[in-house]
């Protein structure tokens, strides 16, 4: 299943992730992919908004995983300066992936495509203009 949403400002884009994120349950995987600038990090926001979480978000690009509490836990990942699996392990990704309690979210998934788990979800972003945004939101049946 996929649906295609079409964001004129960032506002927009953390309002369909808003809504987006009434649908995630714990263990939900969530893959980002799209250019830089082109809206993972607002996306995010507007997910933990949806899951009751009050923190700011900021992009994870430094510390590769920031982690937010509320009913749930989100775990926002940067995969963009991971190259190898010897990268990736050290992230400890693979314990996270078992947080029964935990949502990932993963910006630059495409880095990791090899190792991301059955019935992730896919969210596609393409930019098409300095606000406009077509973003696709795939999840696997």
């Amino acid at each position: 299943m996929m649906n295609t949403y079409r964001s004129h400002s960032v506002r927009e884009t953390e309002e369909i992730a808003e809504q987006f994120a009434k649908t995630l349950h714990p263990g939900d995987v969530v893959a980002y992919t799209g250019d830089l600038g082109a809206g993972k990090t607002a996306f995010t926001r507007g997910m933990a908004r949806g899951l009751g979480i009050a923190d700011e978000v900021a992009s994870p690009t430094f510390a590769l995983v920031h982690e937010y509490r509320g009913s749930v836990i989100l775990y926002h990942f940067d995969m963009y300066r991971i190259t190898d699996f010897d990268d990736l392990y050290s992230t400890g990704f693979f314990d996270y992936l078992d947080d029964p309690n935990g949502i990932l979210a993963i910006e630059w998934s495409e880095n990791i495509d090899g190792v991301l788990p059955p019935g992730t979800i896919t969210v596609a972003f393409t930019v098409l203009g300095e606000e406009e945004r077509e973003i696709k939101i795939s999840r696997e049946e």
